[in-house]
């Protein structure tokens, strides 16, 4: 093939000069920070130890070794299997089975159960063509004469900037390597430096477990090319190398520097994916990568890392976190065995570490420009044949994956989630069809890139029709955070619509009572097949309430709405309390008090879902069966448990799984294990440290609802409620401060706190006392969009005052507007010489 002229710059140093200080650095670099990784080894383990950058399409592990560096890189389109690979099905029968699963139906309705085996004999089939995710391989930087112990080694992975840094000295000269993953220009970036000039020499290559490719280097670049060889998926990686001073050569498939003070490279990649069924095929990738690497390569490094920092910085910097942490002495896995969950600063900093990495890897995984969502190793993945194909489980793990994202103030980087999502309907109307008899749309236990919306006999994990429902609650829920009606109309509604019209369809009549549940239905992965399981008829109810609450907010379709009403009239709920006060996972009261399961899915209805309510006896049943089942399990399953207890609003429990997690199915390099490697654990773990400050599943924002006692001071800025609300928080002594809201739309405002049940001020912005309706320990008042509104507690102690409000108000002003304020609150005081309100904006 032939390929355009590169079209280098002219000007080498201008791009390979040392960056300016950038002016948003939170501290120099190598300064000590509570939210940086950091280790004095090098990595000899992709799993356990490597760090992980990212920019949505593109990941890289850094291994940070001295003789040799290692940078194993992916693509996040580049899969084997689907249309192309031989025999593919897309997961529908291939034969019609037109009374299989009436007679299945009926098995249940005359047994009351059936076994796994028995209903995968009836209505599986064997994987045709599912394929899995592929690493695209690893950079090698192979460096000469290195020294076998050189001085002052460390590894790190910031934060707050998502870049990894490599320093060490030998004889007299210190060495750095900094990496990122920009997602402007979508590449990946290296540096290599050293405080004296000429010091600078490696070879730069490539290897792969494709054999079906071609690598060559010109001109400082190299091309790596080629086809999966069972779907002819095409694929392209081009890394171009820029040198400050020294030589650069070409050598075949590799490119050699020597003697430089400095070189950059940088690395883009594709695949001929696109997202369409039922091709799923686009344009070669040449074009698009070979554009994306001629415009980094343009561009300086400062210039590249400047907008890397821009960017990210938009995101990870909206929330902080203070929880009482220092900043560790010691390496990141040090601290990591050193965790007890005790009383301590350094475990404090692991909690507040694993918070942020959530956000960190979540930003780092899933971006505006993605073809697909975060996956079950979100990006990162080095081998061909991965755990569970490294694939999109839809019976809690992709789900689990965005559980933070609106949280913590993420919205941006549910895009790929929500355009995965539709991308079914077109596969998942056919399955429903051919398969269940039913109008609109449903998916499998869990799907590929391709379109997998039909069954495979794995007999534990085969059944879970529910899956579509479930992936829509999220949808719906980015509409309750954000208030987009042009959203829920345009995107989400079409969407959860065809997953309620499935259910209006296949919902059976139980012949024990005559309401309408689900079946033949599976509590993932425990037990018999039933009808009526608990978390089926919950994740039903969820999508037909939703589908009604969006068709009456929109105002169309009302004869779906007569029809879902009369639906959900007759459905079986799925709550129930049994024989010995737990939460039943089935319509019969089959739960046993030994059962460990590492699933609670019959707790669904607690959360994500919103049907049961902490005080309720529902939730006092759910408490009885979360503590049956004991606080093991896999990290991913902690990390659910982590949220049942915040929803419980019982945050030593909560904290309690945190540490349970953090202990023992955590990695060195912080990520969760299932075992082996699952990403959904980090980002439920976030999702559970986010419940602990702030709840709005109930339509009103309940700040602090579960503070763990050993957080006894701190603070929070930046979390998401429902309602569009933007919610601050400071707390001592176990006692909130002050809550700070800020509303995104005009109307009535909710807020629910403990200390409002004492005494307690609330004012707006220019320090005018607003007079809301109490309720217990709930405020009501008219919120106007666009305002921040504080709560005082006035029952505090001592609460000192800030070095400045932090409301875009001069200190005197508010204090002089506090002094003249009348209070109209209820049970509000104002003591004289109220000092202003202290900022609730923290640097954790």
């Amino acid at each position: 093939m032939t390929h355009p002229p590169l079209r280098l710059p002219t000007d080498l140093a201008a791009v390979l000069a040392p960056p300016a200080q950038a002016t948003a650095e939170p501290a120099p670099q190598g300064a000590p920070d509570n939210l940086t990784l950091w280790y004095d080894r090098p990595a000899t383990d992709w799993e356990t130890q490597a760090l992980p950058i990212g920019n949505g399409p593109l990941g890289a592990k850094i291994f940070g070794g001295v003789a040799t560096e290692q940078l194993q890189f992916n693509e996040k389109t580049l899969w084997t299997g689907g249309p192309g690979s031989p025999g593919y099905d897309f997961g529908n029968w291939k034969t019609p089975r037109p009374d299989a699963i009436v007679e299945v139906q009926r098995q249940i309705d005359r047994d009351g159960r059936m076994t796994p085996e028995a209903v995968a004999a009836k209505l599986g089939q064997p994987k045709t063509g599912f394929g899995a995710y592929q690493t695209f391989g690893d950079l090698y930087l192979d460096f000469a004469g290195t020294p076998q112990n050189p001085a002052s080694y460390r590894r790190e992975l910031s934060l707050r900037d998502a870049v990894a840094r490599v320093t060490y000295a030998a004889d007299g000269v210190t060495y750095s390597r900094e990496y990122f993953a920009g997602h402007p220009g979508n590449v990946i970036v290296g540096r290599l430096s050293a405080d004296r000039g000429g010091k600078v020499s490696f070879t730069l290559r490539h290897t792969s477990p494709h054999a079906d490719k071609t690598v060559t280097a010109a001109n400082g670049r190299l091309i790596i090319r080629g086809a999966l060889p069972d779907n002819k998926m095409r694929f392209e990686a081009q890394v171009q190398v820029l040198n400050q001073g020294g030589t650069r050569t070409d050598d075949g498939d590799r490119v050699t520097v020597t003697g430089a003070d400095s070189a950059m490279f940088v690395l883009s990649a594709g695949t001929d994916y696109a997202g369409d069924y039922p091709a799923y095929r686009g344009p070669d990738p040449h074009a698009k990568v070979t554009a994306a690497v001629d415009a980094a390569a343009g561009k300086s490094h400062d210039q590249l890392k400047q907008a890397h920092l821009a960017d990210y910085r938009n995101l990870f910097d909206r929330v902080k976190l203070d929880i009482g942490q220092s900043t560790p002495a010691v390496p990141t896995d040090r601290l990591l065995r050193a965790y007890t969950g005790g009383d301590s600063a350094d475990d404090r900093a692991l909690e507040a570490l694993m918070f942020a990495y959530g956000r960190y890897l979540l930003i780092s995984s899933s971006r505006e420009n993605d073809l697909l969502p975060a996956n079950l190793q979100g990006v990162w993945n080095n081998s061909t044949s991965p755990p569970w194909s490294a694939d999109y489980h839809v019976n809690i793990n992709l789900q689990m994956n965005y559980w933070l994202a609106e949280q913590t103030n993420l919205d941006e980087t549910t895009g790929p989630y929500a355009r995965y999502i539709a991308a079914m309907v077109a596969p998942g109307t056919k399955t429903a069809q051919e398969i269940y008899g039913a109008r609109g749309w449903v998916v499998g236990n869990e799907t590929n890139p391709f379109g997998f919306t039909g069954l495979h006999d794995w007999a534990t994990s085969f059944w879970f029709p529910e899956a579509a429902a479930w992936t829509t609650q999220q949808l719906y829920d980015r509409y309750r955070f954000t208030s987009d009606v042009t959203y829920l109309r345009d995107t989400a509604y079409p969407v959860i619509k065809g997953a309620a019209e499935f259910w209006l369809d296949f919902l059976h009549t139980d012949p024990r009572d005559g309401t309408l549940v689900v079946s033949p239905g599976y509590s993932p992965e425990h037990g018999d097949f039933s009808a009526g399981a608990s978390m089926s008829q919950q994740i039903v109810r969820g999508v037909l309430t939703n589908a009604l609450a969006a068709a009456k907010k929109l105002g169309v379709d009302e004869g779906f709405q007569a029809e879902v009403t009369a639906t959900l009239a007759r459905l079986d709920p799925g709550i129930r309390v049994g024989s010995w006060g737990q939460l039943q996972e089935w319509k019969s009261d089959w739960d046993s008090k030994t059962d460990d399961h590492r699933h609670v899915s019959h707790l669904y209805a607690l959360h994500p879902g919103n049907q049961i309510t902490a005080g309720a006896p529902e939730a006092e049943a759910a408490k009885v069966s979360l503590t049956a089942r004991g606080d093991g399990g896999t990290g991913w399953s902690k990390a659910w448990k982590i949220n049942f207890w915040a929803r419980l609003l019982d945050g030593d429990h909560a904290l309690k799984m945190l540490s349970e997690q953090i202990k023992t199915s955590t990695l060195d390099n912080l990520w969760d294990t299932h075992p082996p490697f699952q990403i959904d654990g980090n980002f439920g773990a976030t999702s559970g440290v986010a419940e602990m400050l702030v709840q709005s599943q109930h339509d009103y924002v309940h700040v602090l609802p579960a503070l763990p006692s050993a957080w006894k001071s701190g603070s929070f800025s930046g979390l998401r409620a429902r309602g569009d609300v933007t919610v601050d928080a400071t707390w001592k002594d176990g006692a909130a401060d002050t809550i700070i809201v800020r509303p995104g739309k005009t109307g009535p405002i909710m807020v629910k706190s403990g200390f409002i049940a004492d005494r307690y001020r609330v004012y707006d912005e220019q320090g005018h006392e607003v007079g809301p309706h109490r309720d217990g320990d709930t405020l009501t008042w008219n919120a106007r969009a666009g305002k921040a509104y504080t709560i005082r507690n006035e029952a505090a102690a001592t609460l000192p005052a800030p070095p400045s409000v932090g409301l875009g108000e001069p200190l005197q002003r508010v204090q002089a507007a506090e002094a003249n304020a009348e209070v109209t609150g209820p049970r509000c005081r104002r003591p004289a010489a109220a000092p202003a309100p202290p900022s609730a904006r923290a640097g954790g």
